[in-house]
């Protein structure tokens, strides 16, 4: 079983920055591929980030060129730092480990971007 904590949220002006940290338990860290999601209220879960076992990014058109995700496998820590927040950015933000087909969430960090 694999245990996700989400830190660093909280609330921000418009073209403010954040940086979520995510904390995983475990030794199977570094032969997982790491995502970030967000979630507003009433609307569907999006994917917003991904970090693979073999070092590959990427990024849906959304946050392309404002998100960056990066992970440091010697501390089972995968982070999201967020530049140039929208007030459509604000959301809850989880992450997300996927070990071969198994699939594993964090509680979510709350992301308010308001001026």
């Amino acid at each position: 079983q694999v245990q996700l904590v989400e830190s660093g949220g909280g609330s921000v002006q418009p073209g403010g920055s954040l940086r979520l940290s995510c904390v995983a338990s475990g030794s199977a860290f570094s032969r997982a591929n790491m995502r970030w999601y967000r979630q507003a209220p009433g609307k569907q879960r999006e994917w917003v980030a991904l970090s693979s076992t073999v070092g590959f990014t990427t990024y849906p058109e959304s946050v392309k060129g404002r998100f960056t995700i990066s992970r440091d496998n010697s501390k089972n820590t995968v982070y999201l730092q967020m530049n140039s927040l929208k007030p459509e950015d604000t959301a809850i933000y989880y992450c997300n480990a996927q070990i071969g087909v198994n699939l594993y969430w964090g509680q979510g960090t709350q992301v308010t971007v308001s001026s």
